[in-house]
């Protein structure tokens, strides 16, 4: 196995991404149209927070095999900033693959978003690292 392979190797670079003015609506469609889990939420390019797709259906009571779109008025009564994790775990691009494997073995969440000079780059999955370990064999 390679060592010492930087994240910035493996990170999405396409990032869909919901500033805090936006809706939990929003977030929904995002999430269902890009088949995703995790957005970061920005302000002038800089992370102020990340909302999953969990965080959608803890607040919904929704069922994840559903087809059926949550709840709406559980959405008017909260707001992304209200939802989202203010203060995320963050890696440089220069962050081994290692040590993102090992800070996201440890937590309960499953992205890390990238940040260079205070601005986002990328953001790294659990779903990322399995197919690059995948890659390997």
């Amino acid at each position: 196995m390679k060592q010492r392979v930087p994240v910035s190797e493996i990170m999405t670079r396409e990032l869909v991404a919901l500033t805090p003015k936006d809706s939990l609506y929003e977030a929904e469609k995002l999430f269902k149209k890009h088949h995703i889990r995790h957005l970061p939420i920005v302000e002038d390019k800089k992370l102020v927070g990340v909302v999953s797709y969990s965080d959608l259906l803890k607040i919904s009571y929704a069922d994840v095999t559903e087809e059926n779109d949550i709840e709406a008025v559980v959405y008017d009564m909260y707001t992304i900033p209200q939802l989202m994790a203010k203060s995320p775990v963050i890696v440089g691009p220069d962050a081994t693959i290692k040590e993102v494997t090992e800070t996201l073995s440890k937590v309960t969440f499953h992205s890390i978003p990238v940040v260079k000079d205070e601005e986002l780059v990328g953001i790294v999955t659990t779903t990322d690292l399995l197919k690059y370990f995948i890659d390997q064999y």
